[in-house]
């Protein structure tokens, strides 16, 4: 995935992003990107090295906040506290996605407390990026949702606009369509969709990246209706029903998770 327009990320940048932290769910902790110390990498752990790079050594501090599960009103009393504490030069704010998942969900509504929260962010510290939503038209369960996700996305923009926030606008990534870009569980990003985002977000920053994040992926061998519906089968059987099953009991995944990265350490 070459890119002409790259960067030495060798050579610093006197006024590069110092310090950055991640708020948010699933997504910004990295589930479906899986690290070897058992903990989850990410899009914004991906991100993190590639601010750091344009920094002096142990000179860029990271911190990331996220659990998987959280909803909006849970990561703005949890997360957003902390992150003002912390007063990073950077914030990347994405939530909301779980909250849009629940039956009756509005998303008027959610974008109303969200904004909220940008509005608290952005006294606090230097810049504010905001995520929008994924464009679910081809994830089974989730296509019905498309409606109210694209809702959600026009008022992130909005919101962004209002508060001059750069927008890591995922709904446009044409490459996390492809199936290959997402996890067993299909509600996840896979290492590869993680890597996409985050050189996308690097974009949105300004950054000169190693790679396209839009570069189509390599063709993929035909796979015949039998085995798409043998998938689909396996796939409801280990991660839909215990999923349904958790919202029925009321329980999240992240019940009893913490944030991997509490505090403004060194890269």
């Amino acid at each position: 995935m070459a890119d002409d327009s790259q960067t030495d990320p060798q050579t610093e940048d006197k006024g590069a992003i110092g310090s950055y932290t991640a708020v948010g769910d699933s997504f910004t902790e990295g589930v479906g990107d899986p690290g070897p110390d058992g903990m989850y990498v990410g899009w914004a752990d991906r991100l993190a090295v590639l601010l750091a790079d344009r920094r002096e050594e142990h000179t860029f501090g990271y911190a990331n906040l996220a659990v998987r599960g959280r909803l909006l009103d849970q990561i703005v009393a949890e997360q957003v506290p902390r992150a003002k504490e912390l007063a990073p030069d950077l914030v990347s704010f994405c939530a909301g996605g779980n909250d849009i998942l629940r039956p009756g969900s509005d998303p008027d509504a959610i974008a109303e407390r969200f904004e909220a929260a940008v509005a608290d962010l952005s006294g606090a510290v230097g810049t504010v990026l905001v995520c929008t939503g994924f464009d679910t038209r081809g994830v089974p369960v989730l296509r019905h949702l498309r409606g109210k996700i694209a809702t959600y996305t026009a008022h992130v923009r909005s919101i962004a606009d209002r508060y001059d926030c750069p927008v890591l606008d995922l709904w446009s990534l044409r490459s996390v369509q492809d199936r290959r870009a997402w996890s067993g569980d299909r509600l996840h990003l896979s290492p590869e969709g993680h890597t996409r985002v985050a050189l996308r977000a690097a974009q949105v920053l300004g950054l000169g990246v190693p790679a396209d994040p839009d570069q189509e992926w390599p063709p993929e061998s035909h796979r015949a209706p039998s085995e798409v519906r043998r998938d689909n089968i396996q796939w409801a059987r280990e991660y839909l029903v215990p999923w349904i099953g958790r919202r029925l009991r009321g329980e999240s995944s992240g019940d009893d998770v913490t944030a991997k990265r509490p505090d403004l350490l060194p890269l």
